[in-house]
Parts: C-alpha cells; sequence; structure tokens
C-alpha cells in the first residue's frame, strides 16, 4: 500500500461536521488520496440523540469504531480537529500503528487551556438561528473575530457556511442545542483532564500537530511538550488563526500532504 493509498479518516470539532473538511478533502483526493469524514450523532447530517447524555467521548468513540468497521478500514491516518484531536488520544489505545499508522492533530493536544473551554461552553447553544447567510457571517466574526483576525467577510460567510445551513429561509447552526448539557456543569474548580498517557501511546508511529497562532485551547508550551515526548512529532503554526485552524489554505494542505507521504 503506498502513502496515497491510505485512507485519510477526518474527526470534527465538538460542534462541527464534516463541511469542515470539504477543501483540504479536495486538494488530497487530487494526490489520489481516500478521504472519509464523519458527522457525530447530532450533529451535521447525523440524526438528533434524544438523550443529550450520548453526546459522550465514550458513545462517540464506539460510533466511530462501528464506522471503522463498516467502512473497512485496515490502515489509515486520522486527522483530529479539537474533539476529534481527543477521540485520537483515545483510539490510541485501541488501534496500534499497524492500523492508526499516523495523526495529524489541529488545534488540540493532551492538556487543555481552561479558558477556552469557558468561551466554548458560553456560546455553545445559543443564537441557533440567523436571519441570513451573512447574519451568520457577522455573529460568527463578533464571536471569533480575535481568534481569526485577517479573516475577511468573504471568509466569514464561508466559515458561516459550513457551521450551518438553510432550514425554513433562515440559517440554522448544524447541531444539537442540547449538546451544551455537555459543559454547563463546568466551573472553575473543574479538574483539567491529564491526557499524556494516552499520548506517550502514540509515540510509534507518526504526528503532526497542526497548531493556531492565536489558540487559546492549545498553548505553545503545550507543543513543546508535545514535540519533545515524542521522537516523530513535527508542528506546524498556522499564522492568524486560532482556534481551531480551518484548513482552507493550500500551504496547510501540502503539510499535511507531505505529512502523509511519508508513511
Amino acid at each position: 500500500m503506498t502513502a496515497a493509498e491510505i485512507p485519510v479518516l477526518c474527526l470534527p470539532g465538538l460542534s462541527r461536521n464534516t463541511r469542515d473538511f470539504n477543501d483540504l478533502s479536495e486538494y488530497l483526493q487530487s494526490l489520489g488520496h481516500h478521504v472519509i469524514a464523519l458527522d457525530y450523532r447530532g450533529r451535521g447530517m447525523s440524526e438528533w440523540d434524544p438523550d443529550w447524555r450520548n453526546y459522550d467521548l465514550t458513545i462517540e468513540g464506539k460510533d466511530i469504531d462501528a464506522a471503522i468497521e463498516q467502512l473497512g478500514l485496515e490502515r489509515f491516518a486520522l486527522l483530529g480537529t479539537s474533539r476529534g484531536g481527543l477521540h485520537a488520544l483515545a483510539m490510541s489505545g485501541r488501534y496500534p500503528a499497524e492500523r492508526m499508522a499516523a495523526v495529524i492533530f489541529n488545534d488540540v493536544g493532551p492538556h487543555l487551556e481552561m479558558r477556552a473551554i469557558h468561551r466554548i461552553a458560553a456560546t455553545l447553544g445559543h443564537r441557533m438561528t440567523h436571519a441570513s447567510l451573512e447574519d451568520a457571517a457577522v455573529s460568527l466574526q463578533q464571536t471569533l473575530g480575535n481568534q481569526f483576525p485577517a479573516f475577511h467577510l468573504s471568509d466569514w460567510r464561508k466559515f458561516a457556511g459550513q457551521v450551518a445551513s438553510e432550514n425554513g429561509g433562515r440559517m440554522v447552526m448544524d447541531y444539537d442545542p442540547a449538546l451544551a448539557h455537555q459543559l454547563a456543569s463546568l466551573d472553575d474548580a473543574t479538574p483539567i483532564a491529564d491526557l499524556w498517557d494516552l499520548y506517550e501511546k502514540l509515540t510509534d508511529r507518526p504526528v503532526l500537530i497542526l497548531h493556531g497562532e492565536h489558540s487559546d485551547l492549545l498553548s505553545e508550551e503545550t507543543c513543546r511538550r508535545m514535540l519533545d515526548t515524542h521522537p516523530n512529532a513535527r508542528l506546524k503554526t498556522i499564522r492568524d488563526q486560532g482556534h481551531a485552524p480551518v484548513l482552507w489554505e493550500r500551504e496547510t494542505q501540502e503539510e499535511i500532504a507531505r505529512f502523509l507521504e511519508e508513511l
């Protein structure tokens, strides 16, 4: 199997969906890669779960395992954005290097900054409906402008088209607002999960870390430790972007392609 024949499995962020990978998928497919992206339950094109407690990493992990089995993925590289990277860490114990050949972390790691979690919790499930694509774009700019200071209005429109879709003449965010219950109980006393033991299980396979320059979730300190504790990890810092890098620009896409070609 050549590198170009190794499927790339893409897992999105907490409230995000497979459209986040459209541009990257088009580029990688032009190079011969097979790209698969999954919508978690309650997001994108997947049905909403009547019990919000099932929007859980463990249950989602079982869904991912079922998809891998159904798709017959014997060997694959995994690209995880934010929550998708947490799934990659959890999968480190379930999938040896012979199966999950490499991992690309898109602005996530074994240590998360709680200030970012609180920021996400404060907006999750709110402002779900907008009068138009333009209104959705403006709302995103107001919320995330400091994470993406170089974005123009056209970028915010494109971003809005990824996270929301038209429904009844309005733009509606593409996730179940009940997802907010997952973060509702967090407070300043909530302990920060230590996932370094899971990251260490990935030291037998290559790792690429994508870090948004303005990210408030993945710190430079965590990136340095990820490099120091892994013999085959590399870091790509993406300028003028925060959490999480959108993977639109060719420079980042080419870095991902080079990483995959070396497998």
